[in-house]
């Protein structure tokens, strides 16, 4: 029970990855709160995994693409749990193109909203109450992709690498306040979002050439690297990121 009585907030936490995250916290004593953008039955799912280990899970609906939403999704949870103690900022969203050059600002805004302007409104907020508190953890999930570039994803990339700065920076801050800011960054995930590329024949060769491991990784899998993250396990730990890639940033040349 390494977060027993701990109050939790995963973002995008109606599948995948995210839905790993907060069952796992459940498994470990966390109350849990989950949030979602339009899959409302998916996060239910969560919240309903997470109370089979008897905790308390409440599910709130938000568009981080309007950063407001993400304000007003803060002010509710306080409401419903009175504090925060861990924030997982997992949520995001992607636009490609053939090139970074034909993206609309539109898009590329949208992106940084979703994937970097609003986990900082998040971070922001739940730190003040951290450090009045005297601690907490955050764990942004980023992707391997704040340190490679992928071309024609340009918005995705700046907005990880932004995160990857977020933490450093507010760890410099805020470590001798009792807060830890850290990231974890997956590589290829088996999630319904990569399920499609992950089934084409040729786009699934492809992709696993690229991992030394041979294998896309497991939701949880990215779990248990958070976990490690928001427990005392990692009491000496901040401003890191934690590849969880299979060894894919070790070959040359990347995703």
């Amino acid at each position: 029970m390494k977060l027993e009585g701990k109050i939790v907030v995963v973002t995008g936490s109606d599948s995948g990855i995210g839905r790993a995250i907060a069952t796992t916290c459940a498994r470990e004593g966390a109350h849990v709160a989950v949030h979602f953008h339009t899959d409302k039955r998916g996060a239910e799912q969560t919240a309903n995994a997470a109370r089979h280990h008897g905790v308390r899970a409440e599910v709130f609906q938000a568009d981080l693409a309007d950063p407001s939403e993400a304000a007003l999704l803060f002010e509710k949870v306080i409401v419903a749990f009175g504090r925060v103690d861990v924030l997982v900022n997992n949520a995001g969203k992607g636009a490609s193109a053939p090139s970074s050059l034909d993206l609309p600002l539109t898009a590329f805004q949208e992106v940084l909203n979703v994937d970097l302007v609003s986990p900082w409104v998040l971070t922001q907020l739940a730190a003040k109450g951290m450090v009045e508190r005297g601690g907490g953890a955050i764990v942004n999930i980023t992707s391997v992709h704040e340190e490679i570039p992928s071309p024609g994803n340009v918005a995705y990339d700046v907005a990880k690498g932004g995160l990857r700065m977020v933490a450093r920076t507010l760890t410099a801050e805020l470590a001798g306040k009792g807060v830890r800011v850290n990231n974890v960054a997956p590589g290829m995930i088996a999630t319904p979002m990569t399920t499609e590329r992950l089934l084409d024949p040729e786009q699934g060769e492809q992709a696993m050439k690229r991992i030394p491991m041979g294998r896309p990784g497991e939701p949880q899998e990215i779990a248990n690297v958070v976990l490690f993250l928001v427990s005392d396990d990692a009491s000496y730990v901040s401003g890191s990121t934690f590849f969880a890639d299979g060894g894919l940033l070790q070959n040359v040349g990347g995703a």
